[in-house]
């Protein structure tokens, strides 16, 4: 039975058993290192076959007319190979005895791989910077470059009517790896030495800069993201079938394009909701310690439903999202053995552990991009206190007799009171 995420995240959060959880982790990280062997590699493989699968059967018949079902083949061998990049990117299969090294983190996308393994509209070094080490390990921090609710804080202010914001949404749902991952992701190595910057360096794209070719770094994106992508995808793919005739061409263009919206649709759909919701946490500091670290990433992180291949092949395994945010260099397999004694830990040690299905958590993402609801938010980890103090719905501090560490304030279902700031407390 799933938890009641707003159940779950009203719990008492001094209550937290944080060593205790750290230490349990740290155990089943070691026990799921010792279990990685050839079964992992075999089931990479078989995920790799269906996207494969896919991409050939699209390909046989893009040529006939644009459909959904071509267009979705399409997609999803696309979408297959962000798939294994994300984990073999992550060093998932790295400690599989006797891997081919075309699938370690060392050779998988590097250099001119990258138009084998991983053609996409993303730069394969870049993402590994920005996603694998700065999102990841500044989880719901400002310095978070994935940090939805502070990145969509225009749309949330736009004073328009609500169908138009989720008209935005739709629109950017259906090309956000153009508009967002690609220029956001390189915006992270210095467009000249392109080595990686730290993320106080780090200055985020916006819709107009991606024209403002007096900056190096849209010159490069423009080189090696937009151009190569668009020139093979839209140009070269659909001049193969010229021999079949100038309809054939049109056709698969058509198919193409209408693939591209479709694999940016369901990436987002699977991306999105996973670290933005009314029942999320965004951090006002940086953690210290590894426990804090561990506790941090399931506050800010959520999972679907998961337990069999189909689902999880279509969520991209991120359904184990808090799983993966704890050890994130484990194969796919690995999260599904591991997900049930995570959940069995939370609960043992106080830890709020969100799992919705993927529908209900677009649901509460959704509502926080248009800005009916927001993010809770941590200023500080929670320590032992004296005497607390705490803010009320009002955003007085106040001191408080007889309760625990924190004081939650507000309630999750109601407009922007779902911000629930919670003070460090103080003797």
């Amino acid at each position: 039975m799933t938890t009641n995420p707003i159940a779950m995240t009203s719990a008492d959060l001094s209550r937290m058993n944080v060593e205790g959880f750290s230490a349990d982790i740290e155990r089943l990280k070691a026990d799921s290192y010792r279990r990685i062997g050839p079964e992992d590699f075999a089931h990479l493989r078989k995920i790799e076959r269906y996207g494969r699968v896919a991409a050939i059967l699209g390909l046989a018949t893009a040529w006939t007319i644009p459909n959904p079902i071509t267009a979705f083949l399409l997609s999803l061998g696309q979408f297959t190979r962000w798939l294994l990049a994300h984990h073999i990117t992550h060093r998932g299969y790295d400690r599989v005895p006797g891997i081919p090294a075309r699938y370690t983190s060392r050779v998988f996308a590097r250099g001119w791989r990258r138009y084998i393994d991983w053609f996409d509209w993303l730069d394969p070094d870049a993402w590994d910077h920005e996603h694998n080490i700065l999102h990841h390990y500044h989880t719901g921090e400002e310095s978070d470059p994935d940090l939805a609710e502070r990145n969509l804080e225009f749309l949330r202010q736009m004073r328009v009517p609500l169908w138009i914001k989720y008209l935005l949404m739709a629109l950017a749902a259906c090309t956000w790896k153009i508009i967002y991952y690609a220029p956001n992701s390189l915006s992270v190595l210095d467009p000249v030495t392109r080595k990686r910057l730290h993320h106080s360096r780090v200055v985020a794209f916006t819709i107009g800069s991606v024209l403002d070719f007096r900056r190096a770094t849209v010159r490069r994106l423009w080189a090696t993201c937009y151009l190569p992508y668009a020139t093979w995808h839209f140009g070269v793919i659909p001049l193969m079938f010229l021999p079949l005739g100038t309809t054939a061409v049109w056709c698969v263009l058509g198919n193409k394009l209408l693939a591209e919206a479709i694999t940016n649709a369901h990436a987002f759909l699977v991306i999105a909701p996973n670290h933005t919701a009314d029942d999320l946490y965004r951090f006002s500091f940086h953690y210290h310690r590894k426990d804090e670290f561990y506790v941090t990433q399931v506050m800010g992180s959520a999972n679907y439903h998961c337990g069999d291949d189909f689902t999880d092949y279509m969520s991209l395994w991120l359904n184990y999202q808090i799983e993966h945010h704890l050890i994130p260099d484990l194969p796919m397999r690995q999260y599904r053995l591991i997900q049930p004694q995570v959940k069995a830990l939370c609960e043992k040690h106080g830890i709020p552990y969100r799992q919705e299905s993927v529908f209900k958590r677009f649901g509460r993402m959704l509502d926080v991009a248009v800005g009916r609801t927001s993010m809770r938010e941590l200023e500080a980890f929670p320590r032992n206190p004296t005497r607390p103090i705490a803010r009320n719905t009002a955003g007085d501090t106040v001191e408080v007799d007889d309760l625990p560490e924190f004081l939650l304030a507000g309630s999750p279902q109601t407009n922007h009171a779902s911000s629930d700031r919670l003070l460090p407390a103080q003797s």
